[in-house]
């Protein structure tokens, strides 16, 4: 329970102070700023705890739902903060942190974080941005140039025109995918003749316009459950987010998906859109691109590209290929807060047609007025920090031959892992690394041989076991803090179809080592020999008998 004893004094001279006067550099929050400053890795090591508290027994720190009646000490709350809360949260930057999306972000980002808190601009209208502005279209015409690679002319004529747009920033890839969506829909639901557009009179009589029975949105099964929130909200529906089967190496199969086309196309549905993965979050693999963008333009259909995580590929020449059509997508995502290495919470949707986000615009008399150049009139939220800075800090400090760098690093360090696995006789490779996301498993040596001879029933109750005792090797790596992957259940065919559990490894680290590496393989190892898997153990020897 939050309990702050020696409260300090209600009124307007202290309100004041809180408001004009910093904290010294000996006060406690002065001190924590300054550590952080001088050494984030060393403070987060020292202040984050490695051994793990149960979630439930953190849950008594946050129990009180009272607001405190009278104000609290800055230095006491700072106490609370340190001992309670940076405490008990994830060292999310440590190189041995590799099982998600999650990276070390370069110094400078902190200083620049706290000069766009202490500036809080909106970025929902001029008024309340100025700078901040035209720097967003800035940053959404540089993404934009790295996807599509129009000319000089055509950048000078779009980055700062009002009644466009190249792109949104959101808060993420679920705002950015939301988006790409909502503007296709309002695009094919566009206004024409007595019908006013499906902004104006909603779903329903959109779908009577068109003479069809709803509207479709095609993706794999490895496709981000934002597109679910996404089709929810818009209106289509989670049935109409049609999952369509992927090949041996995690892709959208494309004689799956044109069949798909085909049956809804029967049922007098119309397809919206197509969404090819540019990066699957779950094993790192790109759709092929290319063949999506021939069927989406021969349906006639929106092509968006959920580039959420891969995106950031395209700054490598030795490793843009693998993203090859993604030029010809309607619209792409991209996180920032992923590859590009900026704080938590930017996403970005870009769009190859400047007019194509006209057909969300909105407009309030107070704020959003038409011909003006307000962000937010274009974008789902509405009010929205200047985390634009933040990717600009990025691409100009890092720039491209860097970004390339740290991509083809992260590339190189999934191949190295890849290869560790292989050599290692306890763990079987799942899935290898297209770009710098892999699985794998622990799988002993002596029970490989039997899985390679059992028969199909057999196989899938050894899996059955195999699940449950790489779910607490996972477990047991977390709790003890050294090293992290986390966990996924895929459904392999060399396994016909049976799901099976196994770790994901995220390498996007740059200052992950092969040491560590070999660390995480190595723990997991020494866990495999844990007692509370002993059990299960002993029931995986029995089977191995049984199957001479």
């Amino acid at each position: 329970m939050t309990n702050f004893k020696d409260n300090a004094k209600a009124n307007l001279e202290n309100m004041y102070r809180v408001f004009t006067i910093p904290e010294a550099p000996d006060s406690t929050l002065g001190r924590i700023d300054q550590a952080i400053t001088d050494n984030a890795a060393g403070f987060l090591q020292e202040h984050v705890v490695a051994l793990q508290r149960e979630l439930e027994e953190i849950e008594g720190d946050f129990a009180d739902s009272h607001i405190p009646e009278h104000p609290t000490f800055v230095s006491k709350y700072t106490e609370f903060v340190t001992d309670k809360l940076v405490a008990q949260s994830v060292h999310t930057a440590s190189p041995g942190f590799i099982g998600h999306m999650t990276s070390a972000m370069p110094y400078f980002m902190m200083p620049l974080t706290r000069i766009m808190t202490a500036l809080n601009q909106n970025l929902v209208k001029v008024e309340t941005s100025k700078a901040f502005t035209p720097l967003e279209r800035q940053v959404l015409a540089m993404l934009h140039r790295l996807i599509y690679a129009q000319d000089d002319a055509f950048y000078a004529r779009w980055i700062h025109d009002s009644q466009s747009a190249l792109g949104a920033f959101c808060s993420g890839g679920t705002v950015a995918n939301t988006t790409a969506l909502w503007a296709a829909r309002n695009r094919l639901c566009a206004p024409s003749g007595s019908f006013k557009g499906i902004s104006q009179e909603g779903y329903l009589n959109a779908m009577r316009h068109l003479d069809c029975n709803g509207l479709v949105v095609m993706v794999s099964q490895r496709g981000h459950y934002s597109l679910g929130k996404a089709v929810d909200l818009l209106g289509i529906g989670r049935d109409n987010l049609i999952k369509v089967a992927t090949d041996d190496n995690n892709r959208i199969d494309m004689r799956q998906l044109r069949n798909q086309c085909n049956i809804v196309q029967a049922e007098g549905k119309k397809i919206l859109a197509i969404v090819g993965i540019a990066g699957t979050t779950e094993t790192g693999n790109v759709d092929p691109l290319d063949e999506m963008a021939d069927l989406s333009q021969e349906l006639g259909c929106h092509f968006h590209a959920d580039a959420a995580w891969g995106g950031p590929t395209l700054f490598s020449d030795t490793h843009r290929w693998r993203l090859r059509g993604i030029e010809r997508a309607d619209s792409v995502t991209i996180d920032g807060h992923k590859q590009l290495y900026v704080p938590m919470g930017v996403g970005m949707v870009l769009f190859k047609d400047p007019a194509a986000l006209s057909a969300v615009e909105h407009h309030a008399a107070y704020i959003l007025r038409h011909g003006s150049k307000d962000l937010g009139s274009h974008t789902l939220e509405g009010s929205r920090p200047g985390k634009a800075m933040l990717v600009h800090a990025g691409l100009s400090i890092i720039g491209r031959q860097g970004y390339e760098l740290l991509i083809d690093q992260g590339i190189a360090c999934a191949q190295r892992f890849a290869d560790m696995i292989v050599a290692h006789k306890d763990f079987e490779l799942i899935t290898a690394p297209e770009l710098n996301i892999l699985t794998y498993r622990y799988n002993p040596e002596w029970l490989q041989a039997v899985i390679a001879t059992a028969n199909d029933d057999k196989v899938h109750e050894i899996n059955i076991l195999l699940n449950q005792i790489i779910r607490m090797i996972q477990k047991y790596q977390r709790e003890a803090g050294k090293t992290f992957v986390s966990r996924t259940t895929l459904e392999l065919t060399r396994y016909h179809g049976t799901s099976v559990t196994v770790f994901r490894a995220v390498l996007a680290n740059p200052l992950t080592t092969e040491k560590i590496l070999v660390d995480v393989l190595q723990e997991q190892c020494e866990l495999a020999k844990h007692e509370d898997l002993s059990e299960l153990i002993a029931q995986l020897h029995c089977m191995a008998a049984s199957c001479h």
